[in-house]
Protein backbone atom coordinates (compact mmCIF):
# COMPACT_ATOMS: atom_id res chain seq x y z
CA UNK A 1 0.00 0.00 0.00
CA UNK A 2 2.41 1.99 0.72
CA UNK A 3 4.44 2.03 -2.79
CA UNK A 4 1.10 2.12 -4.15
CA UNK A 5 0.81 5.73 -2.33
CA UNK A 6 4.04 6.49 -3.28
CA UNK A 7 3.52 5.82 -7.16
CA UNK A 8 0.41 7.78 -6.98
CA UNK A 9 2.17 10.98 -5.78
CA UNK A 10 4.78 10.87 -8.10
CA UNK A 11 1.98 10.30 -10.84
CA UNK A 12 0.52 13.22 -9.62
CA UNK A 13 2.98 15.42 -9.68
CA UNK A 14 3.89 14.09 -13.02
CA UNK A 15 0.71 14.99 -14.22
CA UNK A 16 0.60 18.45 -13.15
CA UNK A 17 4.52 19.03 -14.62
CA UNK A 18 3.84 17.78 -18.00
CA UNK A 19 -0.12 18.28 -18.17
CA UNK A 20 -0.37 21.53 -16.69
CA UNK A 21 3.27 23.60 -15.88
CA UNK A 22 4.67 22.56 -19.09
CA UNK A 23 2.12 23.46 -21.52
CA UNK A 24 1.64 26.46 -20.00
CA UNK A 25 5.33 27.37 -19.81
CA UNK A 26 5.51 26.88 -23.16
CA UNK A 27 2.91 28.34 -24.02
CA UNK A 28 3.94 32.06 -21.92
CA UNK A 29 6.95 31.81 -24.12
CA UNK A 30 5.55 31.90 -27.86
CA UNK A 31 3.06 34.43 -26.97
CA UNK A 32 5.81 36.16 -25.65
CA UNK A 33 8.32 35.82 -28.59
CA UNK A 34 6.73 35.12 -31.47
CA UNK A 35 2.78 35.67 -31.14
CA UNK A 36 1.77 35.90 -34.73
CA UNK A 37 3.39 32.59 -35.34
CA UNK A 38 2.14 31.14 -32.24
CA UNK A 39 -1.53 32.18 -32.61
CA UNK A 40 -1.62 30.52 -36.67
CA UNK A 41 -0.02 33.38 -38.82
CA UNK A 42 -3.28 34.52 -39.42
CA UNK A 43 -3.49 37.45 -41.87
CA UNK A 44 -6.20 40.22 -41.59
CA UNK A 45 -7.21 42.88 -44.07
CA UNK A 46 -9.37 45.55 -42.76
CA UNK A 47 -9.79 43.66 -39.50
CA UNK A 48 -10.79 40.25 -41.36
CA UNK A 49 -8.78 37.15 -41.04
CA UNK A 50 -8.54 36.25 -44.49
CA UNK A 51 -6.56 33.38 -43.80
CA UNK A 52 -2.94 32.26 -42.32
CA UNK A 53 0.42 32.54 -44.09
CA UNK A 54 0.91 28.46 -43.82
CA UNK A 55 -2.42 27.15 -45.03
CA UNK A 56 -3.00 27.36 -49.35
CA UNK A 57 -6.14 28.21 -50.84
CA UNK A 58 -8.32 27.36 -53.66
CA UNK A 59 -7.89 30.33 -56.34
CA UNK A 60 -9.56 30.01 -59.35
CA UNK A 61 -10.79 33.81 -60.69
CA UNK A 62 -8.10 34.37 -63.78
CA UNK A 63 -7.45 37.77 -61.60
CA UNK A 64 -5.70 36.36 -59.30
CA UNK A 65 -2.70 33.54 -59.06
CA UNK A 66 -3.55 29.95 -58.80
CA UNK A 67 -1.49 27.85 -55.86
CA UNK A 68 -0.61 24.07 -55.56
CA UNK A 69 -3.69 21.94 -56.23
CA UNK A 70 -4.72 20.49 -52.44
CA UNK A 71 -6.32 16.55 -52.33
CA UNK A 72 -8.36 17.42 -49.91
CA UNK A 73 -9.85 20.84 -50.63
CA UNK A 74 -7.72 23.01 -48.73
CA UNK A 75 -8.94 21.65 -45.85
CA UNK A 76 -6.69 22.10 -42.63
CA UNK A 77 -8.55 19.51 -40.35
CA UNK A 78 -8.04 16.94 -43.39
CA UNK A 79 -4.19 17.37 -44.25
CA UNK A 80 -2.78 14.65 -46.32
CA UNK A 81 -1.73 13.87 -50.05
CA UNK A 82 -3.34 11.40 -52.23
CA UNK A 83 -0.52 8.88 -51.32
CA UNK A 84 -0.66 8.19 -55.23
CA UNK A 85 2.68 6.47 -56.75
CA UNK A 86 4.08 8.04 -59.69
CA UNK A 87 3.46 5.02 -61.76
CA UNK A 88 -0.35 5.21 -60.96
CA UNK A 89 -2.94 5.72 -64.06
CA UNK A 90 -4.98 8.26 -61.99
CA UNK A 91 -2.54 10.46 -60.60
CA UNK A 92 -1.22 10.12 -64.58
CA UNK A 93 -4.41 10.79 -66.11
CA UNK A 94 -5.25 13.78 -63.51
CA UNK A 95 -1.54 15.46 -63.82
CA UNK A 96 -2.44 15.16 -67.71
CA UNK A 97 -5.62 17.12 -66.92
CA UNK A 98 -4.29 20.24 -64.66
CA UNK A 99 -1.47 20.20 -67.34
CA UNK A 100 -3.98 21.11 -70.13
CA UNK A 101 -5.91 23.28 -67.91
CA UNK A 102 -2.89 25.29 -66.87
CA UNK A 103 -2.02 25.60 -70.79
CA UNK A 104 -5.83 26.65 -71.38
CA UNK A 105 -6.06 29.04 -68.61
CA UNK A 106 -2.64 30.94 -69.64
CA UNK A 107 -2.38 30.71 -73.00
CA UNK A 108 0.24 28.57 -73.65
CA UNK A 109 1.58 26.04 -76.18
CA UNK A 110 0.29 22.67 -76.39
CA UNK A 111 4.04 21.77 -75.28
CA UNK A 112 4.91 24.25 -73.03
CA UNK A 113 6.53 23.31 -69.85
CA UNK A 114 4.29 23.48 -66.52
CA UNK A 115 6.06 23.31 -63.22
CA UNK A 116 5.57 20.12 -61.45
CA UNK A 117 3.86 22.25 -58.35
CA UNK A 118 0.93 23.78 -60.47
CA UNK A 119 -0.16 20.57 -61.14
CA UNK A 120 0.98 17.93 -57.92
CA UNK A 121 -0.61 18.44 -54.52
CA UNK A 122 1.52 18.80 -51.86
CA UNK A 123 1.96 15.87 -49.32
CA UNK A 124 -0.11 17.92 -46.82
CA UNK A 125 -2.61 19.34 -49.66
CA UNK A 126 -2.17 22.55 -47.82
CA UNK A 127 1.30 24.25 -49.62
CA UNK A 128 0.51 28.16 -49.12
CA UNK A 129 4.00 28.40 -51.33
CA UNK A 130 4.34 27.73 -55.19
CA UNK A 131 7.46 28.24 -57.27
CA UNK A 132 8.44 31.68 -58.45
CA UNK A 133 8.41 30.08 -61.95
CA UNK A 134 4.83 29.28 -61.38
CA UNK A 135 3.76 32.38 -60.33
CA UNK A 136 5.24 34.45 -63.59
CA UNK A 137 3.78 31.97 -65.68
CA UNK A 138 0.91 33.31 -64.60
CA UNK A 139 1.55 36.78 -65.02
CA UNK A 140 -0.08 37.50 -68.55
CA UNK A 141 -3.16 36.06 -67.94
CA UNK A 142 -3.18 37.65 -64.42
CA UNK A 143 -2.29 41.15 -65.87
CA UNK A 144 -4.75 40.42 -68.85
CA UNK A 145 -8.02 40.15 -66.63
CA UNK A 146 -7.26 42.90 -63.94
CA UNK A 147 -6.18 45.48 -66.86
CA UNK A 148 -2.64 45.85 -65.32
CA UNK A 149 0.70 46.04 -67.41
CA UNK A 150 2.81 42.65 -67.24
CA UNK A 151 5.67 44.22 -66.02
CA UNK A 152 3.92 45.59 -62.71
CA UNK A 153 2.63 42.15 -62.00
CA UNK A 154 5.93 40.43 -62.39
CA UNK A 155 7.45 42.87 -60.35
CA UNK A 156 5.25 41.93 -57.78
CA UNK A 157 6.31 38.11 -57.98
CA UNK A 158 9.57 39.18 -57.65
CA UNK A 159 9.43 41.38 -54.45
CA UNK A 160 6.76 38.82 -52.78
CA UNK A 161 9.17 36.23 -53.55
CA UNK A 162 11.06 34.42 -49.91
CA UNK A 163 14.96 33.51 -50.80
CA UNK A 164 16.41 30.15 -49.19
CA UNK A 165 17.08 30.42 -45.44
CA UNK A 166 20.50 31.73 -44.64
CA UNK A 167 20.70 31.79 -48.86
CA UNK A 168 21.45 27.91 -48.84
CA UNK A 169 18.73 25.96 -47.31
CA UNK A 170 15.18 25.71 -48.76
CA UNK A 171 13.85 26.96 -52.25
CA UNK A 172 12.60 30.17 -53.16
CA UNK A 173 8.63 30.51 -53.21
CA UNK A 174 6.19 32.88 -53.31
CA UNK A 175 3.57 32.79 -50.68
CA UNK A 176 -0.13 32.75 -52.82
CA UNK A 177 -2.30 34.89 -50.36
CA UNK A 178 0.58 37.51 -49.75
CA UNK A 179 0.88 37.85 -53.71
CA UNK A 180 -2.94 37.95 -54.20
CA UNK A 181 -3.34 40.73 -51.19
CA UNK A 182 -0.17 42.51 -52.90
CA UNK A 183 -2.33 42.14 -56.34
CA UNK A 184 -5.08 43.62 -55.36
CA UNK A 185 -3.34 46.32 -53.45
CA UNK A 186 -1.68 47.14 -56.80
CA UNK A 187 -4.98 46.97 -58.28
CA UNK A 188 -6.65 49.81 -56.02
CA UNK A 189 -3.80 52.05 -57.15
CA UNK A 190 -4.36 51.88 -60.62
Amino acid sequence: MKELKRALIVFGILVVITGVIYPLTVTGIAQLTMSHRANGSLIAVNGNIVGSELIGQQWTSPKYFHGRPSANNYDASSSGGTNLGPSNPNLEKTVAERIAKVRSENGLAADATVPADLVTASASGLDPDISPESALLQVQRVAAARGLVPSAVENLVTVNTRKPFLGIWGQSRVNVLELNMALDKLSETH
